[in-house]
């Protein structure tokens, strides 16, 4: 492109193997997950009730795979505005667990600059504290030029 400072900077910028400002949680709580569950609508109660999960064969509740993507969401966002974000995929991995700190990582893996704009493509990770992914995903940013 041959003006790349009329492309919005951080996009502009982004070079493949540039890594985003990484995004720590705090550890997950019961309180956490009920929290969750009253701001996202998904009361699963696998999530909340200690009885149910484990009759469903788990030992204990675990955290919403959504509730990861949010952090990966948010550390998206702190990165680069939220509507020149075109596309978000995940794939769940691993459960959360509580007490788990989710620590979420980003890498730009490809950027294709054109006469009309920017886009630039994330590598997504959510992991545990111990490394465990939990979370996979890719975000593809967009701009135009301004």
């Amino acid at each position: 492109m041959a003006d790349n400072m009329a492309v919005p900077k951080i996009l502009a910028a982004a070079r493949v193997g540039d890594t985003l400002p990484p995004l720590v949680s705090e550890a997950i709580t019961r309180t956490t997950l009920a929290l969750y569950c009253g701001a996202s609508g998904d009361h699963n109660p696998i999530h909340v009730d200690l009885d149910f999960a484990r009759r469903a064969g788990m030992d204990d509740v675990f955290a919403h795979g959504m509730l990861s993507t949010a952090y990966l969401a948010r550390l998206l966002t702190g990165w680069a505005p939220q509507p020149w974000m075109r596309t978000l995929n995940v794939r769940f991995v691993a459960i959360t667990h509580l007490g788990d700190i989710v620590h979420c990582s980003g890498r730009v893996v490809a950027v294709e600059a054109g006469a009309d704009g920017v886009e630039v493509r994330v590598a997504l990770s959510a992991a545990n504290q111990d490394g465990q992914v939990k979370i996979q995903g890719e975000a593809v940013f967009a701009a135009p030029k301004i």
